[in-house]
């Protein structure tokens, strides 16, 4: 007989092979929109963006610098990255006291996830942010150690998980939550190294501080006004609850639920899975997007940070209820739903458009860019106007990604998120303001330009929705700076705000 595997090697398995399947996807899935904008600030290198800290674009031009202007380009880190936060899960179960079978089902069921299995690969700031909270619980895991660079390790991870995601300040006090509650913590706190491990991510983080202030702090102004409540409701917290159930998958979800009941009631007890240090960090950012659930909605992919810590703690409850068969069987079945799902996803993705889903597809999005584009500059060409023109960022990154229009491309409104580097249009001359015609409205562009006519209906992927329909304006006489200021309240009215 052949000497069995050990654990370290399933566990190193397992990253390897999902990262190999995510590199195969990411390869060969089209961009989403979100994906196609990040791409865009790879172009533009700087400390900091309209909308988040800067770690996606210095992700996303090193996987570059190796694959090209590509979606494997654009993925290559982030997906790299899901591997290696596999392998950290993995190991973090272990150092936390788990048996290397409960070790490798948290690493295997964090991968169970839908947000996890379906969104691993992509280059969203949502996975540098994951990867850097999961390496700050990895480096506090082994404290026991007693050597001061792994606090010390421990901030600079928590520093690059707020330059990923300001979701990332959340670790402090989570951390400081865990050192009150852990046995022996409070005396850590005596101790200079858990706040030279603070400095050093404060310090980390100045780097995007002194940005903003040098951009009017439009990124502090555009994340923390979320924070500000406008009005009660609970239709949001619902909503909250019931997308992150079925995105962690509901087998998966119940047993996270009792992994964390079981956090608490073992959290004295010698030689219990010490997954206080998961469920006490976890506790600030879950309990702010509660809070933020009361006035506003809760983006599904919000919260995936906090999934690995919730997948250790769903193995750790699976192995504590799987005496019987039965529930032993229930166990082996929990992240089918997740892996059935994504194939699902996946296979979907490769099928030709249109196929039988038709307007149904979930996959639309991504569909008939390039073509789309093409004919976009065939009607530019046909009306002679000078210059192209969308009212949203997911249109503009995905025609600047299709590479088809050679005339110059802007978005018109929200221009803070670009860079007057890139090429001027002319302005004196007409342009083609195309977008989807649900946004579209004769009325509301006739308050940004004096000319404005109807110059064609266009579709996407067959047209086969109302988000695969576009209507194309020809625009001329700006109203005001389109190139400089935009016109947000001109066009589409209300929508941004």
């Amino acid at each position: 007989m052949g000497a069995a595997r050990s654990p370290n090697r399933d566990l190193l398995l397992l990253a390897l092979g999902l990262t190999g399947l995510r590199l195969l996807a990411a390869g060969t899935i089209p961009l989403t929109e979100d994906e196609a904008y990040y791409r865009l600030w790879a172009q533009h290198l700087q400390l900091g963006y309209l909308d988040h800290p800067p770690m996606i674009a210095w992700w996303i031009r090193a996987g570059e610098r190796v694959f090209g202007d590509t979606p494997l380009g654009v993925r290559l880190i982030p997906a790299l990255a899901s591997g290696l936060t596999t392998w950290l899960i993995g190991d973090l179960a272990g150092r936390l006291g788990a048996e290397p079978r409960t070790a490798f089902r948290a690493a295997l069921w964090y991968n169970a996830t839908l947000t996890v299995c379906l969104g691993g690969m992509l280059a969203i700031p949502d996975a540098p942010a994951s990867f850097f909270w999961t390496v700050t619980l990895w480096a506090l895991a082994r404290l026991r150690e007693d050597r001061p660079a792994r606090w010390l390790a421990a901030g600079l991870a928590a520093g690059l998980a707020v330059l990923s995601k300001y979701s990332g300040l959340f670790l402090a006090p989570g951390v400081l939550l865990w050192l009150l509650l852990a046995p022996n913590g409070r005396a850590e706190l005596r101790r200079p190294w858990p706040w030279a491990a603070a400095t050093l991510a404060v310090l980390v983080f100045t780097v995007n501080v002194v940005w903003n202030a040098q951009h009017h702090w439009i990124t502090f102004a555009k994340q923390f006004g979320r924070v500000a409540p406008h009005g009660l409701s609970l239709a949001h917290v619902g909503d909250l609850v019931g997308t992150q159930i079925l995105l962690f998958t509901p087998p998966l979800a119940v047993y996270a639920a009792l992994g964390v009941r079981q956090a608490w009631r073992e959290r004295a007890e010698a030689g219990a899975i010490r997954l206080m240090l998961p469920v006490a960090t976890s506790a600030p950012f879950a309990a702010y997007l509660l809070v933020h659930s009361l006035h506003d909605r809760v983006q599904g992919h919000w919260p995936v940070p906090l999934f690995g810590a919730f997948a250790i703690c769903a193995a750790a409850a699976g192995e504590r209820l799987g005496g019987s068969a039965a529930l032993r069987t229930l166990r082996r079945l929990a992240p089918v739903m997740g892996f059935a799902v994504g194939a699902a996803a996946f296979i979907l993705m490769a099928l030709p458009s249109p196929n039988a889903l038709m307007g149904r597809d979930p996959t639309l999005p991504l569909r008939g860019w390039p073509q789309f584009a093409r004919d976009i500059e065939a009607l530019r060409v046909k009306t002679g106007a000078a210059w192209v023109g969308t009212e949203s960022y997911g249109v503009y990154a995905q025609l600047n990604k299709a590479q088809r229009i050679t005339s110059p491309l802007l978005e018109v409104v929200e221009r803070d998120r670009y860079w007057t580097s890139d090429p001027r249009p002319d302005f004196t001359r007409p342009g083609l303001v195309v977008d989807l015609s649900r946004r579209m409205r004769t009325g509301d562009v006739l308050r940004c330009f004096t000319g404005v006519a109807v110059a064609g209906e266009l579709t996407r992927a067959g047209g086969l929705s109302h988000n695969t329909r576009y209507t194309a304006f020809l625009v001329s006489g700006p109203r005001r700076d389109v190139w400089i200021i935009g016109c947000p309240d001109e066009i589409a009215p209300g929508v941004w705000r």
